[in-house]
């Protein structure tokens, strides 16, 4: 019987961002499920060859991360993720040999430097999961700089709604716009976009630009700009992130 969040790692048809087709973009990428529940799914979804490799995989990174020459054993696993598992499942597998590896932020940064552009989005999946500070920001913002759509639908994930400072987040929001990946897919959008008056502006000009140009306007750009219009706190319990603190405290 599949587990229940089989479904949110192992789709065979993707949109061009890397979610699921079909499926709402919240909860459904590793960044969003909890490492054993990413476990139970690939267990339930990998064939016996697959699911073996990622039991002695996972069993390497845990207990023997040895290395092999520069490289740890488990960094050489990374990038075998896809050929031996498949590439629906290789973000998820990616996610769990970090976690069991431990990665801290040095090896996620590594990890992130050396990577193809799939272990990168592995690392920025992996990021809430494994970093619980700020420290790992400059991989996000990293991430945000490129025009790989898959890049930025990972970096605006749990751990950028939580580290980047106001700023930063309003531009994350506008890249995603600039290289069309949906605002569904930004993380916490709703509490951190609600009542920001500067976010409505920069949503306000990029929507002139666009007209003026004779482009069309993003519909979701609208619903965004309508929560940062809208009283801060209304709708919600939850504070929303209006000052340039990245935990929503005034200076």
């Amino acid at each position: 019987m599949t587990q229940p969040h089989a479904t949110h790692v192992t789709s065979d048809t993707r949109d061009a961002d890397g979610t699921p087709a079909g499926q709402d973009p919240q909860g459904t990428t590793p960044a969003h499920v909890p490492p054993a529940d990413l476990r139970a799914a690939l267990t339930a979804e990998l064939g016996g060859a697959a699911r073996a490799w990622l039991d002695q995989a996972l069993e390497e990174a845990a207990g023997r991360p040895g290395t092999h020459g520069p490289i740890s054993l488990w960094e050489l696993r990374l990038a075998e993720a896809g050929r031996r598992c498949g590439g629906a499942h290789a973000d998820a597998v990616r996610v769990l040999i970090l976690h069991t590896a431990r990665a801290d932020t040095e090896a996620l940064t590594r990890v992130y430097d050396q990577g193809t552009a799939d272990e990168r989005r592995a690392v920025l999946h992996a990021l809430p999961h494994l970093v619980p500070g700020p420290d790992a920001r400059p991989l996000v913002e990293d991430a945000l700089r490129t025009n790989d759509t898959r890049l930025v639908a990972a970096a605006v994930g749990p751990y950028c709604a939580r580290h980047l400072d106001a700023h930063a987040w309003r531009h994350a929001v506008l890249k995603c716009l600039f290289t069309g990946v949906a605002l569904d897919r930004v993380a916490d959008l709703a509490r951190r976009a609600r009542g920001d008056g500067e976010l409505a502006r920069m949503l306000g000009d990029y929507a002139d630009e666009r007209a003026a140009a004779g482009r069309p306007v993003p519909e979701d750009l609208h619903r965004v700009r309508a929560l940062a219009l809208a009283p801060a706190g209304s709708g919600s319990s939850t504070p929303s992130h209006t000052t340039d603190d990245p935990h929503g405290k005034e200076s």
